[in-house]
């Protein structure tokens, strides 16, 4: 068991989404390797999740019933699972919780850890978030970009230390030889809305229409309701829309990498592309705008292309150079296989979280 204490692993969020999936995936990892606790909202995603999923049937879970952030139910609830427990070890993954945890853990030897995945805008470092904060022992990003929105956003204690902790694969990589093609295969995972990329992406294929070189872009991804009529006209004005295919929803995309060339995912803003690190680790060209985490992928000895934020120019420009020298571009991002094997593995995220703990 490491040699640690028992730990809890707090996330209390009601949502289903990028938070959420790394807090399961989080507390598989660590519970192969000390007692663990995982701590839940009753009723939610996670509950149905940890319950419910066979991915997730070795976690002990046990869930917090209640209606506002602050508040008795979370203070006296978690006070009581990591006395009841024996945890001095609590990784919370959230935000608004925070304040019902710091009055949980009052007098009690709690070495706590919060885990932040995303930018935060507003300071908090008001008398009232000094005090909240002050029992923090360690911030863990999940990219450079983001540490650096911690150091600027949340009150940090004189011992309070902070790092950066790459996620990790959640399963091994599918190893299926990608079939050759006479045609450029491109992917796009995520939502269908704003921000994401996929209106960049469609726009930079006309640089590939323009030259004659045949391609296909393949979307998979939930389209958001409201984004729906503006972009299903950028899509209907496409000369080249029968090459642009929206697949929706896909819980197979390990499937989709490996049938693809290239993977383009020119998003606005991440705070650790999994997507990224999904179809590098499946040794797939990819383009990515150079902004907020993206950058850490090359320094970490990846070949990635990162073209200049929101430059749909420039994007097309890239498209078109990579296929002009698509033997080469293949063999080098063959080359990313074998480090993400080492870079993204589940053994070097769990590591570096037990180096914080008791």
């Amino acid at each position: 068991m490491a040699g640690k204490a028992p730990a809890a692993l707090i996330c209390l969020s009601p949502n289903a989404g990028g938070m959420e999936l790394a807090a399961l995936k989080l507390a598989v990892i660590l519970s192969e390797r000390l007692p663990l606790t995982m701590v839940v909202k009753e009723g939610s995603f996670l509950h149905r999740q940890a319950t419910e999923n066979p991915d997730y049937a070795s976690l002990d879970v046990e869930t917090i019933p209640f209606r506002t952030t602050l508040g008795p139910s979370i203070i006296f609830r978690a006070r009581r699972i990591v006395r009841s427990r024996g945890c001095r070890n609590v990784i919370f993954l959230g935000a608004s919780e925070l304040k019902s945890l710091y009055f949980a853990f009052l007098g009690l030897d709690i070495n706590l850890i919060v885990r932040h995945g995303t930018n935060k805008s507003r300071p908090k470092k008001d008398p009232f978030h000094r005090l909240i904060y002050s029992g923090v022992a360690a911030h863990v990003a999940i990219s450079t970009a983001l540490a650096e929105n911690v150091r600027t956003i949340v009150p940090f204690g004189e011992r309070t230390r902070l790092e950066v902790i790459h996620p990790s694969l959640s399963k091994p990589v599918d190893r299926t030889p990608r079939p050759d093609s006479d045609t450029l295969r491109l992917l796009h995972v995520g939502r269908i809305t704003p921000g994401k990329g996929l209106a960049d992406a469609m726009k930079a294929c006309g640089r590939l229409d323009e030259a004659g070189i045949p391609f296909t872009l393949d979307s998979y991804g939930a389209m958001a309701p409201d984004y729906r009529p503006h972009f299903e006209a950028l899509h209907a004005a496409l000369p080249y829309r029968k090459a642009v295919r929206l697949n929706g929803f896909t819980d197979d995309i390990y499937r989709q990498y490996a049938l693809h060339d290239l993977f383009i995912f020119p998003s606005y803003g991440e705070g650790f592309g999994n997507v990224v690190m999904e179809a590098l680790a499946h040794g797939m060209i990819t383009v990515v705008y150079d902004n907020t985490s993206m950058r850490d992928f090359r320094q970490m000895g990846f070949h990635i292309h990162l073209v200049e934020d929101r430059d749909t120019d420039a994007l097309g420009g890239t498209l078109l150079k990579i296929a002009r020298q698509i033997t080469e571009e293949r063999r080098k991002a063959e080359e990313n296989r074998e480090r993400a094997r080492t870079v993204f593995s589940p053994e070097r995220e769990a590591a570096q979280y037990l180096a914080l703990l008791r």
